[in-house]
């Protein structure tokens, strides 16, 4: 009889544990809930009207900048324009639809008579060097202004030529980063004049009208 009874009291605890413990088709489907939904997948859109210019063409600017500034570039047609008129201190220049690959930048707007000088020279058929050198004169004589010292250039580029339509982002681009410094040199500012790792600010052209701190930031992940 007391063997009966250790029998009886060990098949209850058996049957206890066994009721308590989840099946493992149950832990598998509960665990599978509890996991946050999987994001869709963006779909990018080929950039080919002037609206969609206009929105990748704001990316390059700073977040809180983008409503008021203004866009302006080669629009679908390849005409020259201004496609969105603006109110705050950036002017971004648009992504030529007719080139490879995407870039678009937002400078301030000191620095408009540089920007314009050069796309200027370009259309006249003058190759980098030649731009360079003109520019480098006018601003020493004093015939052409380099904007506020320190003004900035954002730069938004990649090779691919699609876009997310509901953000704007362009597929694989990445920020480059642009102060302005007329005439500075490594000595007067403290920075290399090549980049020592990635990340790390430098100073390009010094000593010369276009000296400026470079800045490109790690890539990141699409």
């Amino acid at each position: 009889m007391k063997h009966l009874l250790h029998l009886l009291l060990l098949s209850s605890l058996l049957y206890a544990c066994e009721a308590a413990e989840p099946k493992e088709t149950e832990t598998a489907a509960a665990t599978e809930e509890s996991k946050p939904a999987t994001e869709a997948a963006v779909e990018y859109q080929p950039i080919d009207t002037d609206e969609a210019l206009v929105a990748t063409a704001l990316m390059a600017a700073p977040k809180a900048s983008r409503e008021g500034a203004k866009v302006i570039g080669y629009n679908m047609d390849g005409e020259f324009v201004t496609l969105r008129e603006g109110s705050n201190e950036f002017i971004c220049l648009a992504d030529n639809p007719k080139q490879e690959g995407f870039n678009a930048a937002c400078y301030h707007r000191s620095l408009e008579p540089f920007m314009a000088r050069g796309r200027a020279l370009r259309a006249e058929g003058k190759n980098a060097n030649e731009i360079f050198n003109m520019r480098e004169e006018e601003v020493k004589a004093g015939e052409l202004e380099m904007g506020d010292h320190g003004a900035t250039l954002h730069v938004y580029y990649g090779p691919e030529s699609s876009y997310d339509p509901a953000t704007g982002k362009v597929a694989k681009a990445q920020y480059r980063y642009v102060v302005y410094m007329p005439f500075a040199t490594a000595e007067s500012t403290g920075l290399p004049e090549r980049p020592v790792a990635p990340n790390h600010p430098w100073i390009m052209d010094p000593g010369t009208h276009r000296a400026h701190i470079m800045i490109t930031p790690l890539p990141q992940e699409d």
